[in-house]
């Protein structure tokens, strides 16, 4: 006799039930053993590309101390009336100021701004692990305000050049330094991190010192860290930190700092390594006036940016290059003229002998021009 099987719905259900029981019961067990050391992900998750690009970085970071003799003069010798008298009497005195600095070599080269230890008499520079050395100013150059000390140490960690042609805007950037003189406390730089805000800024003189093409950041910058490295997220030296601006009334950062890009700063490196200064002893021959809104109207430009040419030498790079009186100079290579401190400034990153694109307007057309600056007369 065959048997019927008969279909037990409460057996299925049974099955169906603590089947899925069984199988998440397991998938629990795994979480729990996974989560058994919360720690470890959260240490992991602390531990990013930034921590660790500090570590690299900051034993290139010093600290410097600095003694400059700075001449004053009383108030009676500031007044011709009074100086007739009592004569012109100046005093010399010692001025203590401090910066930051970056090694760049294992022999001990290290790179900061001349407005930091270029008319130094002593200059004490501090390493992370508290060694204290008397650095000599190897060479220092006004115009691009930059600044290269020697210490007599060797194996010492140094820094790498990064490329600040191949920099962007919105990308993450470090900056190390010594800001108020925090370094001396605990020998240690103190790190802020921001992002590239713009490049190729022209910023201005201010002492004889020509801003231009400098990188933007908002990485908070502050007094002391001028000289400090300026650093991508992988560690490499992209510019190095040197001013600010600031609100009015006040000298602390707002997040608008700006750096001397690295391209720059390893030519002028080069320069004061062989020579111990850069040779800024050329000529163009040109006379210029900045445009203003009277020029411009008169030349029916549609802007007040440029210089006008008011004269030319005879003989002279300008003169050689077909340029002429009245032409309008809007450009130089890649670099905007605004006005005449920009065009002065942008004539400091050029040495004799190279020949630059002058970008003119003649008659409202924009025409190119050829010329070799040159030592002349």
């Amino acid at each position: 006799m065959i048997k019927q099987k008969y279909f037990n719905p409460v057996a299925y259900l049974f099955v169906i039930i603590l089947f899925p029981v069984i199988i998440f019961g397991q998938s629990g067990n795994n979480n729990i053993a996974a989560k058994e050391n919360p720690n470890d992900d959260v240490s992991n998750s602390r531990n990013t590309i930034i921590t660790r690009t500090v570590a690299k970085v900051s034993p290139v970071v010093v600290g410097i101390n600095v003694t400059e003799i700075r001449q004053y003069r009383d108030m009676l010798s500031m007044d011709p009336f009074w100086r007739q008298w009592f004569g012109d009497r100046v005093y010399n005195q010692q001025v203590k100021s401090l910066g930051s600095g970056a090694i760049i070599s294992p022999d001990g080269y290290i790179l900061t701004n001349d407005h930091v230890a270029g008319n130094a008499v002593e200059t004490i520079v501090t390493l992370t692990d508290g060694r204290q050395y008397n650095a000599k100013v190897i060479g220092s150059d006004q115009a691009s305000d930059i600044c290269l000390l020697k210490i007599d140490e060797k194996n010492l960690p140094y820094i790498k050049f990064g490329n600040s042609d191949d920099i962007m805007p919105g990308e993450w950037v470090i900056a190390l330094g010594n800001p108020f003189g925090l370094f001396d406390v605990n020998d240690k730089p103190s790190v802020t991190v921001g992002v590239i805000s713009a490049t190729g800024m022209n910023i201005g003189a201010s002492e004889n010192r020509y801003y231009v093409n400098m990188i933007q950041t908002d990485a908070s910058i502050n007094l002391g860290n001028s000289g400090g490295p300026l650093v991508n997220a992988i560690g490499e030296l992209i510019g190095m930190n040197t001013l600010i601006y600031t609100a009015q009334g006040s000298s602390g950062s707002v997040g608008v700092g700006f750096a001397i890009p690295i391209n720059k700063v390893k030519k002028v490196v080069e320069e004061l390594k062989a020579n111990g200064k850069v040779d800024h002893d050329f000529g163009t021959g040109l006379s210029v006036l900045t445009v203003d809104e009277n020029v411009a109207k008169t030349y029916k430009l549609k802007t007040s940016r440029g210089v006008i040419i008011t004269q030319i030498e005879a003989k002279s790079p300008a003169q050689k290059a077909g340029l002429q009186v009245e032409d309008i100079i809007i450009g130089i290579n890649d670099f905007r003229v605004n006005d005449e401190s920009s065009i002065i400034g942008i004539m400091q990153e050029f040495r004799a002998g190279d020949v630059i694109s002058v970008k003119i307007l003649r008659d409202n057309e924009k025409l190119v021009k050829k010329m070799k600056v040159e030592k002349f007369k």
